[in-house]
């Protein structure tokens, strides 16, 4: 067996640049500061009552302060998470989008009611919650685990108008 050494090189030298690429694009993602707007919120658990209908609750979701927002961004996409839960993570209570004009690269989440479609002027369902049968929900579905102590959280996805993401990150609602 021959080894050309130029083809060894040159795939040697490809190699090693794969990890710049990945660390420089990394390295350009931009991670916005979260924090509720609203202190009944606190992260730890969810407040009472901010659960879902099935519960006997009349959960919606809570006021969000997003900063650092890059410069072009238009909209903001909110994907409720129950983490304990696999099927219902990565946005399986809705997924809601916001237009936000920031300021400063501030903007302001307003609440959106749980079970419903109907929101707020700005604000619209991008994807409705995972659940089926009696945890069907046309838009958020509220923290739905019973008291179990299962973990929900918000991760919010600035956007540019052609829906680039532009920065992320997320929050811990607490523990229902």
């Amino acid at each position: 067996m021959t080894i050309d050494i130029k083809s060894w090189l040159l795939s040697a030298a490809v190699l090693a640049a794969v990890p710049l690429v990945a660390g420089t694009a990394f390295a350009q993602s931009s991670l916005l500061t979260l924090k509720f707007a609203d202190p009944l919120w606190d992260g730890a658990t969810v407040p009472a009552g901010q659960h879902c209908a099935l519960q006997g609750g009349t959960g919606a979701t809570p006021a969000i302060e997003v900063s650092s927002l890059p410069e072009g961004t238009a909209t903001v996409t909110v994907a409720f998470n129950d983490e304990s839960y696999q099927p219902m993570n990565d946005g399986g209570h809705g997924v809601i989008g916001f237009t936000v004009m920031p300021v400063d690269g501030v903007a302001t989440l307003p609440s959106v009611p749980g079970g419903s479609a109907d929101l707020p002027e700005g604000a619209t369902v991008v994807k409705a919650a995972a659940g089926t049968g009696d945890y069907a929900s046309p838009g958020y579905l509220p923290p739905c685990s019973g008291g179990n102590g299962n973990l929900y959280s918000a991760t919010v996805t600035a956007l540019d108008a052609a829906g680039a993401a532009l920065a992320s990150g997320k929050i811990e609602l607490g523990r229902y």
